[in-house]
């Protein structure tokens, strides 16, 4: 999970970076909105996938989980009968 984090923290820095750079690079206005709302679709979908990851990850462990907790179930079943 903190492997999540620091690649969360790392787009926004990224992202924020490139946001500013563009904010500070002589153009147009309309064409700085819209370099700034690529970047900002751009963070969305990093994140995005990034979430998806973190979501797969948990359904995983909570899968492993339960087929622990029935083996164990099962065990304790055979012992006690």
């Amino acid at each position: 999970m903190n492997s999540g984090k620091i690649i969360l923290g790392t787009l926004a820095g990224v992202v924020i970076g490139a946001a500013l750079g563009v904010l500070f690079a002589p153009d147009k206005g309309t064409n700085t909105r819209k370099k700034i709302i690529g970047k900002f679709d751009e963070f969305a979908n990093a994140i995005k996938d990034n979430l998806d990851e973190v979501m797969t990850d948990i359904v995983q462990s909570a899968d492993n989980l339960i087929d622990e907790t029935s083996e164990t179930s099962v065990e304790d079943a055979h012992h006690s009968g």
